[in-house]
């Protein structure tokens, strides 16, 4: 027996060096687990190769050290990028009418030729760009998420402005054939800022700005798991798609969305910021201060309504005072007020598996009064063949006041508007 003893001892001393402790009892499994062989050799945390700066684990691992026990390749290995191609045509025949001379929509047009690419690039980092063929061609979207958790992720690049429900959808989703004023005056598409002959922010922005953003979802549902909260946080050029700030001072825009249940979201969204333009004199700017609320339901039934409102003048309410050696406000501008508003309701009605008809009502005040207020009443079939194929017959009724300096300028008009909608 003292022989056998002895042998054991100088067989186990003759084993290379394994890791310090092995489980006192557990299954084989673990006990295989224990033994592994430690072959990552040990940085200090202050290592001279750096210039001896303390180090994280993540700044040892791009510098292709080892880092938490793994090798650059093992990381790529479990991260290989990917990319998905995809794109959209939606075709519009459009009538109304009026005459030549005033009407903007007549005839077969295609409203948007768009393509995209989409993907992970390395592990929790998700990439999309999305480019506008039709038309001038120019970029959409381009952006980059870090997406590690559901409760805080942040995203960079060029991409929607957290205001409003609307402006994030996806025509396939908006349910009739165009956004609402809310979103197009009031959230960067043909924006309120604008006048009558130039346009300093057009419909080419579609809501998007530059920024960087944080968003997420908190305390999920332990029935369903939606979010009863969604917040979002962006810091914005204030100047629309591809082009540089103008006058250095970035904005602020915000929302929190409460979803007391499934499909059901209440919103505020808050946005505070200038833009800006250069001319002879130098750089005009203006306030767009702005505050939505709102409420949605999607589901087979849609219900989607929200108000918002602006506090600016418009660009071209500014004209250069060579007294003060600044911009002053126009004295028509400041008997119109800095004040706009606007207001929808959709409603969504299924009818059939293939068949859902809309309506809508939309309204948009340049001076947040009744005696300058357009008004869009909508009724609108969507026949559904499948979820990349449908087609939209639509009719508005236009209704717009205008005050001018001799009397009311009253108008209305009808519209007949058929949209084919194509995704792959």
């Amino acid at each position: 027996m003292k022989y056998a003893t002895l042998f054991s001892l100088l067989a186990m001393a003759s084993l290379p060096a394994w890791s310090d402790e092995l489980p006192a009892t557990g299954t084989p499994e673990t006990e295989t687990i224990a033994m592994q062989r430690i072959d990552t050799p040990i940085y200090n945390a202050a290592d001279s190769e750096f210039g001896n700066s303390d180090l994280s684990n993540n700044e040892t691992f791009m510098k292709n050290k080892p880092a938490d026990g793994r090798r650059l390749d093992e990381w790529t290995k479990v991260s290989k990028p990917s990319m998905k191609f995809g794109g959209y045509i939606i075709g519009k025949y459009a009538w109304e009418d009026r005459n030549a001379m005033e009407t903007s929509q007549d005839g077969f047009n295609l409203r948007l030729v768009r393509l995209y690419v989409s993907g992970e690039v390395f592990r929790d980092f998700k990439y999309r760009l999305q480019l506008e063929v039709n038309g001038t061609p120019h970029i959409k979207d381009a952006t980059l998420e870090w997406v590690h958790w559901k409760e805080f992720s942040i995203k960079a690049g060029q991409f929607k402005r957290a205001f409003t429900f609307e402006n994030p959808y996806n025509p396939f989703d908006v349910g009739v054939g165009d956004y609402s004023q809310v979103v197009k005056k009031l959230a960067g598409f043909d924006d309120h800022i604008n006048s009558s002959s130039k346009k300093y922010e057009t419909k080419s922005n579609g809501g998007r700005d530059l920024g960087l953003q944080f968003q997420g979802d908190l305390f999920p549902s332990r029935r369903d798991g939606h979010p009863f909260l969604h917040y979002q946080l962006g810091f914005y050029n204030g100047q629309g798609i591809n082009t540089w700030d103008v006058d250095k001072k970035k904005d602020i825009i915000g929302t929190l969305q409460f979803n007391p249940v499934k499909n059901l979201a209440i919103g505020i969204f808050g946005w505070k910021g200038t833009v800006g333009v250069k001319d002879e004199f130098g750089i005009r700017s203006t306030h767009r201060n702005r505050l939505a609320v709102g409420a949605k339901y999607e589901s087979d039934w849609t219900f989607r309504s929200e108000y918002a409102r602006s506090w600016g003048y418009k660009l071209d309410d500014y004209t250069w005072n060579e007294a003060a050696g600044d911009y002053t406000v126009k004295e028509q501008a400041l008997a119109h007020g800095k004040e706009a508003d606007a207001f929808y309701a959709t409603l969504g009605i299924p009818c059939a598996p293939w068949l859902k008809a809309y309506l809508k009502y939309d309204m948009y005040r340049q001076y947040a009064n009744a005696d300058h207020m357009n008004s869009i009443y909508s009724a609108a079939l969507n026949f559904k063949f499948t979820k990349n194929l449908y087609f939209q017959a639509q009719y508005n009724f236009v209704d717009t006041k205008k005050a001018t300096a001799t009397g009311d300028s009253h108008s209305n008009y009808n519209q007949l508007w058929a949209l084919m909608y194509v995704r792959f």
